[in-house]
């Protein structure tokens, strides 16, 4: 691989992969294939719009509010950062201060899930996530978009609703469930590119990145 050739960051999409606790779990059946004589290979799927690698919309959590299919794609497309967060329990102002996150800005969230939570047989409820104190200094910052090392930006114990009224009530675009494992903190392009979901709460994403 080259010094500036794209990098994976999506997780990918299987019958056992992590999901939300009390969403559809992600069921995938091969429906025609080679191997038993049919002419080609056919899968169904059967999943969550918030299954893996995927992003938000604010319908997600406000309704009346922008769906899926109105995303904005300079808020997937082009330069982003991504930055590294030392609490294990959630991402906090007084760390986000010191990173003077900037107007218009793509962040991406490296946390200490990146390390643990993939890894774990089952769903991960102590995740690392983004305080609903956090989420306001983000919108007050002007950050346009996003990105957390695991399944929510908001915590599974405390601020899930909170820290996404917040977020995409401003309008912040979420992307949620990439693998940071590999990435070293620093500047990259982004690619981003959710499925094309009308009127979508949400939606499974190919999520790239490349150095710059």
């Amino acid at each position: 691989m080259s010094k500036n050739s794209w990098i994976d960051i999506s997780v990918p999409v299987h019958n056992a992969m992590h999901g939300w606790p009390g969403n559809p779990p992600t069921f995938i059946t091969m429906h025609a294939g080679t191997a038993k004589g049919d002419v080609c290979n056919v899968s169904a799927m059967a999943m969550s719009s918030h299954s893996g690698t995927h992003m938000d919309s604010p319908f997600h959590f406000l309704h009346g509010t922008k769906t899926m299919d109105a995303l904005p794609w300079d808020a997937v497309i082009g330069p982003c950062r991504v930055v590294e967060i030392k609490d294990k329990k959630a991402i906090k102002p007084a760390e986000l201060k010191k990173l003077k996150l900037q107007k218009g800005e793509r962040i991406l969230f490296k946390t200490p899930n990146s390390a643990r939570s993939w890894k774990k047989a089952e769903f991960d409820k102590d995740f690392v996530y983004i305080s609903k104190e956090a989420a306001q200094y983000i919108v007050d910052c002007g950050v346009q978009t996003v990105g957390i090392d695991y399944l929510s930006v908001g915590g599974f114990y405390k601020d899930g609703i909170e820290t996404h009224h917040i977020l995409l009530g401003a309008e912040v675009w979420i992307i949620e469930g990439i693998d940071l494992a590999k990435i070293k903190p620093g500047e990259y392009d982004l690619i981003c590119l959710p499925i094309k979901f009308q009127n979508g709460d949400g939606a499974p994403s190919r999520c790239l990145i490349r150095p710059r």
